[in-house]
């Protein structure tokens, strides 16, 4: 049912909300892609609660998590570095890729991915502050080799000039909790896990009127799964 292995880059907020749900499936193997210590900051954007001697030691963030999904399963893998030009090729032997990071890499990360054949998920959050109050939209985006170019119309990769309120609001977790479990029922119907009516390769939720729209939505959904 599920695919054999899968990468998962980026564990600062929503990618170890997808960590938490992938984690809990059948899925043969999950590489962790991530350079970053688990500090303090990390305790407010990742399940669970650390102790204090686990933040004084400041561990690796993969290592961090894969010690306590460890527990309940086998083959998580630790990288403890960040995907760059250096080390992109290791996608390769992948099945598939959830992808929750803004790195200045991520356009070459994408166009490798293409240029393997993978399908992948790339998740994103649009966070802004109006009169007092945080808004925004939450992004789920499918892209296979039937169909790609939509993901550069979605914000896949912004630059320095649209960084958001994500950056320093920290007291978000459900957004990135919701945001994973999004993009973690997407993969599961590319699974034939849950139904597919729409086979839609974008998502967006709105969190002012808690929307859900659908969109990049092929033409072929009307008599099936392209």
């Amino acid at each position: 049912m599920f695919r054999e292995n899968g990468y998962l880059a980026g564990l600062r907020g929503t990618g170890s909300y997808v960590l938490n749900f992938v984690a809990k499936t059948p899925v043969g193997e999950i590489h962790l892609f991530d350079g970053d210590e688990f500090l303090q900051l990390s305790a407010f954007r990742t399940p669970g609660a650390p102790s204090l001697e686990e933040l004084v030691a400041k561990p690796k963030k993969a290592a961090y998590l894969k010690g306590i999904y460890d527990k309940m399963r086998n083959g998580i893998v630790v990288h403890e570095e960040y995907i760059g030009p250096d080390n992109v090729d290791a996608l390769r032997d992948m099945s598939f890729v959830l992808m929750c990071l803004e790195s200045q890499d991520k356009e070459l990360i994408v166009e490798k991915l293409e240029e393997f054949g993978l399908s992948f998920i790339d998740v994103g959050m649009g966070v802004y502050l109006s009169d007092g109050v945080l808004g925004g939209i939450l992004r789920v985006t499918t892209s296979r080799s039937a169909q790609r170019d939509h993901l550069r119309k979605r914000g896949a990769f912004p630059d320095s000039a649209t960084r958001n309120k994500y950056a320093t609001n920290l007291q978000i977790a459900e957004l990135n909790g919701l945001n994973a479990a999004l993009a973690v029922i997407t993969w599961k119907k590319l699974a034939a896990f849950y139904r597919d009516l729409d086979f839609e390769h974008n998502c967006g939720c709105t969190i002012g009127g808690d929307m859900l729209r659908n969109e990049d939505v092929p033409d072929a959904a009307a008599g099936g799964q392209p």
